[in-house]
């Protein structure tokens, strides 16, 4: 079982990102299938983890997706909180998804089927705008970002295997620079690793999750 180091919520905040939030026009469904249809210029952010995770020989190709969904005051995407036994990233703050089987066609294909099982979201829901560039983890993922707009009405049936929880945070707090917390520790093996959070109400989103999202913020302020 993947062990953390360190416990990420009594990392102290060193500094916060602090670029500007997203205008309310970039934050709309219209905008976003704009951008995902001619995408811009722009870099993803090397995160410590990204670059450790580029050290591991064999990485597991896997996929998750950003589910946007179109509320009535505003665009949201949907989390899990993953249940506590889970090998990896138990505990923790994830986009709905996993790794990649055989059977898959596409990164798409595993976003869809895992998405699926994990939260029971149906993907005639789902329109798939378009993937962010893979994001690679300590635990030896390679995880591809396949971002959606979700239409409501729609019904969640969360697998209690793997799932505790499923919420929405509103899209505008995550594409505000002001809420990106960068923090840092000096881990028991010596590795010093720096990365993002960005807590909202009770959930403590960071790590893969906040790499990815940030990736996504750059994505879309481009």
């Amino acid at each position: 079982m993947t062990k953390l180091l360190f416990d990420p919520h009594d990392i102290p905040v060193q500094s916060l990102a602090g670029e500007a939030a997203l205008g309310p026009e970039r934050l709309t469904a219209p905008w976003l299938r704009a951008r995902f249809a001619n995408p811009p210029a722009w870099h993803p952010e090397s995160s410590d983890e990204h670059l450790l995770g580029a050290k591991i020989a064999t990485l597991t190709p896997a996929s998750v997706l950003m589910p946007i969904v179109q509320r009535e005051d505003g665009l949201t995407l949907m989390f899990t909180l993953r249940s506590e036994h889970l090998t990896d990233h138990g505990g923790q703050i994830s986009l709905p998804g996993g790794r990649r089987e055989e059977h898959d066609a596409s990164a798409v294909e595993t976003a869809l089927r895992e998405t699926e099982e994990e939260v029971g979201l149906d993907r005639r829901h789902v329109e798939v705008l378009g993937a962010l560039p893979d994001y690679l983890t300590v635990t030896g993922y390679r995880v591809t970002p396949v971002v959606s707009l979700v239409q409501p009405p729609f019904a969640i049936q969360a697998d209690p295997e793997e799932v505790a929880e499923v919420f929405e945070v509103p899209l505008a707090f995550l594409m505000d620079g002001a809420h990106h917390q960068l923090r840092a520790v000096e881990q028991a093996n010596g590795v010093r690793r720096a990365f993002y959070a960005m807590p909202y109400e009770r959930f403590f989103i960071w790590g893969a999750t906040a790499g990815m999202l940030r990736n996504l913020f750059h994505f879309l302020r481009a």
